[in-house]
């Protein structure tokens, strides 16, 4: 067996003690490493203090050797405490990371929602973005409660802010219609002039003019209304509003 003087066993002990705080450190990289680097420790100055107290006999070197003893149970309990910590951070950090997920992910759905989405619009693809479909729905919702007057504004509104909307020839188009139903015909005569005009390749420029004839019938500008009626059977010959005219043609 190994002889200890009481100087050496002083150096041995200071030797385990200087081995603590790298190990003290090393939790703050890796907890299961530390964990384990504890355990073992313990086991080691356990094992130190049984061979020691069965080598030294004076009641000096008992004493000094608990003092290590007791320095040693104080180092595992800052170890312990720091451990503690590191668990409280990384919970802190794992929340922090969640919250930033939870927080681009909120940030990615709402810039889709601003974003212009593809909208079949009478057999055509375009772009509409969500405030332009909000207020072209809303409008027509007016339109479709009876709510005329509303309506008109509405649509009147959504023509002047959204002229190249792929909805811009339906809401003239309903603009039109809101004027006749107010039982306004100059006014919806000029708002189908303008679905007439401004988009000739809409299926609403038809529509658009069945309903110009059909003011002028009322205004009894009947040669105006005829000759309307013939420009739509020229224009549209294949559409239902031609098919319309040609009736009316029939019974003037």
């Amino acid at each position: 067996m190994t002889t200890f003087t009481k100087s050496g066993l002083a150096a041995a002990m200071l030797a385990v003690f200087a081995y603590l705080p790298l190990h003290a450190n090393a939790a703050l990289f890796d907890d299961d490493e530390a964990r384990k680097a504890i355990l073992d420790l313990r086991a080691k100055v356990e094992a130190m203090r049984n061979e020691l107290g069965g080598r030294i006999d004076t009641k000096a070197d008992k004493s000094s050797t608990l003092d290590l003893v007791n320095q040693h149970e104080g180092t595992m309990a800052e170890i312990a405490k720091l451990r503690g910590q590191i668990e409280v951070l990384a919970n802190e950090i794992a929340n922090t990371q969640k919250r930033q997920k939870d927080f681009y992910l909120d940030l990615d759905a709402r810039i889709r929602k601003l974003e212009p989405r593809q909208v079949n619009i009478d057999g055509k693809e375009a772009a509409v973005d969500p405030a332009e479909q909000k207020a072209y729905d809303a409008a027509l919702l007016l339109f479709k409660a009876g709510d005329y007057k509303n309506a008109g504004l509405a649509l009147g509104d959504f023509v002047r802010m959204y002229p190249e909307s792929g909805y811009a020839a339906n809401a003239q188009y309903w603009l039109g219609n809101s004027h006749y139903a107010l039982k306004d015909c100059k006014a919806a005569i000029l708002a189908q002039q303008v679905v007439v005009k401004a988009y000739p390749d809409s299926p609403r420029a038809a529509d658009a003019l069945l309903n110009i004839a059909s003011c002028q019938t009322e205004l009894k500008a009947l040669p105006n209304a005829k000759k309307t009626l013939n420009e739509l059977i020229s224009k549209y010959p294949d559409s239902e509003a031609a098919a319309t005219a040609k009736e009316r043609l029939k019974a003037k």
